[in-house]
């Protein structure tokens, strides 16, 4: 397992307010709830450099013969097959007949390098405070 990137370098991560999920901490909008993150103009060059290199659609339609249950499961492997990320992203029950449509979207962007927030130097302030609480010297 790799250690996390840190604040304000490419794959920096925080917590959304909105919906708890984990974002990019690049991330004007939340790519869970859509709530905005923090005003950031739209400009041309961003639009243009964001991708999509993955969109899988597909449908599933229950047997008619009883209810049937179902998991949605999203693993992320690297280069050399070693899965690094494995989630339950929904589950459910489907009536005889019943469909579900399933959409998995992989988008990307450039790596940004952001100076840490007053939000994350406040943050990491109180865990060095935290650690050294039991520390004499």
């Amino acid at each position: 397992m790799t250690a996390a990137p840190r604040p304000g370098t490419p794959g920096a991560t925080r917590t959304c307010p909105h919906c708890r999920e984990t974002v990019l901490e690049s991330a004007a909008v939340c790519p869970a709830c859509r709530h905005h993150l923090r005003f950031e103009p739209p400009t041309a060059t961003s639009a243009a450099l964001a991708v999509t290199p993955l969109r899988v659609e597909g449908n599933i339609r229950a047997p008619a013969d009883g209810a049937w249950e179902y998991s949605m499961v999203l693993t992320i492997r690297n280069e050399r097959g070693e899965e690094i990320a494995r989630k339950i992203v929904g589950v459910g029950a489907m009536q005889p007949d019943e469909q579900r449509a399933f959409t998995l979207t992989v988008e990307m962007a450039p790596g940004t390098v952001r100076e840490p927030s007053a939000a994350h130097a406040i943050e990491r302030a109180a865990q060095a405070h935290r650690s050294n609480r039991g520390v004499r010297r």
